[in-house]
Formats: structure tokens, sequence, C-alpha cells
């Protein structure tokens, strides 16, 4: 970004110079996901493998298959970034469950029951 600048001021007056008030955006933009970036792993929080024996359990990072009321199977994974977050209404449920266990959601539209089919990394 810094060479985009430089080369953009080379261009003359920067009162209408369109490239550099677009590097500096960018260069904004980036700064921006810089500092969320570093929040996130100030924040993040490791989170240990279970033993062979708990991997029937679920806990973050678990792959889980579940049946709705309805009998539909739903594939998920509990996770913060990009899966059902352990703070949802689903992953809150789900958490500590193993399979063949019968979990009920709390959602905003009503409750729901849910059992754990399978679990797995």
């Amino acid at each position: 970004m810094v060479q985009a600048i430089k080369i953009a001021r080379s261009f003359g007056d920067l009162s209408e110079n369109f490239e550099y008030h677009a590097a500096k955006n960018e260069q904004g933009l980036l700064e921006r996901r810089i500092t969320i970036m570093r929040a996130r792993l100030q924040n993040s929080v490791a989170v240990n493998e279970p033993t062979r024996a708990g991997e029937e359990t679920v806990s973050v990072g678990s792959k889980v298959q579940i049946e709705n009321e309805q009998g539909e199977k739903i594939d998920l994974e509990i996770s913060s970034v990009g899966g059902v977050s352990p703070d949802s209404p689903l992953g809150d449920a789900l958490l500590g469950g193993k399979v063949g266990h019968t979990v009920t959601v709390k959602a905003p539209r009503g409750d729901w029951q849910a059992r754990i089919v399978s679990v797995g990394r």
C-alpha cells in the first residue's frame, strides 16, 4: 500500500487525484482488517483436544450430526468461526451432549428437540 500511495502522489495535485484517494481508502480498509484480526487473536482461547474416551461428547470443534423432530438429519460443526457458535441456542444445547442423547434447543421462536446421531472431529 505504501508503494501504491507513493506512485499515486507522483500523479500531481492530491485534491483531484483519484488514484491517491483510492489508495488511501484501501490502506484504511487494510488497517481496519488488521485491527479486527489482532482483537480476535487477543480474545482467542486455546481448546485442548479431548481424549479418545471423550470423543463422543460434543465440544468446541466437534462435527455433529443431529436429527430434528421431523426426522431430518443435519450436519454441523461447533465453532465460533464458520459453524454453529457455542454461544447460540443450538450450540449451547449440544455442548456436553453424547451420541443418543436428546437435547432441547431453547430458540427465540420456541423450543425444539434434536437427537445427537454422531460426534466426530
